[in-house]
């Protein structure tokens, strides 16, 4: 059983996978995630997390911004990662429960390679490429982090809807 109360999963769950959506395929077409995202995730969790979730859990969970955001400038300095992938990281720390955090780190490790395999997999089928053929994550090097990190949070929030508290 996840710690998350499958009734706020469900009401985060709804504005998380549009946002996911819009965020995996901006970074897949354009290599960005655009702040207004990084924004509308963090709005939604602001908004609906009163209703959904005890005051002292939700004030816990949304700590976890700051935090995160912290640790991602940290690694976006030092050049592993980019300043969107760390502001979207950090606009989806509130959404976890730090009791989740193994299956979190197993769930992210799991949708990172499946993400990345993929996207690279996806982009060597001639009739996919060419459907996609402006997207800039098939000319860089570099892998849109964008579509694994919303997938980590769409399936967390999946799964806590089924097995939530």
């Amino acid at each position: 059983m996840l710690h998350l109360p499958h009734i706020a999963a469900l009401c985060l769950l709804i504005p998380a996978v549009p946002i996911g959506i819009w965020v995996a395929w901006n970074d897949m077409k354009f290599m960005k995630i655009p702040n207004i995202a990084v924004l509308a995730l963090v709005v939604a969790f602001v908004v609906i997390g009163p209703f959904v979730l005890p005051l002292d859990q939700y004030l816990w969970q949304l700590s976890h911004l700051p935090l995160i955001l912290l640790v991602g400038f940290v690694l976006n300095v030092a050049g592993l990662i980019g300043a969107g992938d760390a502001k979207f990281a950090a606009a989806m720390a509130p959404f976890f429960t730090v009791g989740d955090l193994r299956l979190v780190i197993a769930l992210a490790a799991a949708i990172l390679l499946g993400a990345f395999a993929a996207h690279r997999l996806l982009g060597l089928v001639p009739s996919f490429r060419h459907a996609a053929g402006d997207w800039q994550s098939w000319q860089r090097r570099d892998f849109p982090m964008g579509l694994a990190l919303s997938g980590i949070l769409i399936f967390y929030l999946a799964l806590a809807v089924r097995y939530g508290a």
